[in-house]
């Protein structure tokens, strides 16, 4: 790097921290998930991917096969898409079926038939945020922007210009409908995961694959 670029990456930086603080949205009990009236502040959670939760008093090995709903896509005024548009959603919706679907199928076996011992999951996705562009790559990289992607990987926290994906589970008896557990959650990729930083919705999907080995965790 020339010195005589220092100034102009300074301020490139400055404004990028600045831009990623205003824009790195937490996720919300947001008002149009049926769940959203039981969902409490999660004491327990310190890296804000699981922020709000309910759980009844449930035995999970009481469980051995799971159903599962098409993922919705909310519409509800809060939101947090931000500029994605339908197709990628419904890419992603789809794609978060699938790879939920498959983590599961670890742990029970699927059915398309409500019973004892069945749970019916029902996945919302409520936003998401792509890469920005090649200066995501780029600031992996860089003097100024890789201290700070240090730190947040130390942290457990988002990359600088990184995307991420939001969403709300619920868990339901499927002979009772009653509500066994839900939570929102916001998942997004290593701040160190260069990968994800290749492709605009390639953040938001690593989000998806660590969402699901979450659900797994929690139903355990």
């Amino acid at each position: 790097m020339r010195i005589s670029n220092i100034p102009f990456r300074l301020a490139t930086l400055v404004l990028c921290v600045a831009s990623a603080a205003c824009s790195s949205l937490q996720p919300l009990p947001y008002a149009g998930v049926a769940s959203s009236s039981k969902l409490r502040v999660n004491q327990r959670d310190e890296t804000g991917r699981m922020p709000y939760t309910y759980r009844s008093d449930v035995d999970w090995a009481r469980y051995e096969a799971f159903i599962m709903d098409p993922v919705a896509i909310y519409t509800g005024a809060d939101n947090q898409f931000e500029k994605i548009s339908e197709a990628d959603k419904d890419r992603l919706a789809q794609y978060m079926r699938a790879e939920f679907s498959e983590k599961l199928r670890g742990r029970f076996r699927r059915s398309a038939i409500p019973g004892a011992g069945t749970v019916r999951i029902k996945l919302t996705l409520t936003g998401a945020k792509a890469n920005t562009n090649v200066l995501n790559t780029v600031m992996h990289f860089d003097l100024l922007g890789g201290p700070y992607n240090a730190v947040q990987a130390a942290r457990g926290k988002e990359g600088m210009l990184s995307g991420s994906v939001s969403f709300a589970v619920e868990i339901y008896d499927s002979s009772t409908n009653a509500l066994l557990g839900a939570y929102v959650a916001k998942q997004y990729p290593n701040a160190w995961n260069l990968p994800a930083g290749m492709g605009s919705m390639a953040a938001a999907e690593v989000g998806v694959q660590k969402g699901a080995e979450q659900l797994v965790e929690y139903l355990r």
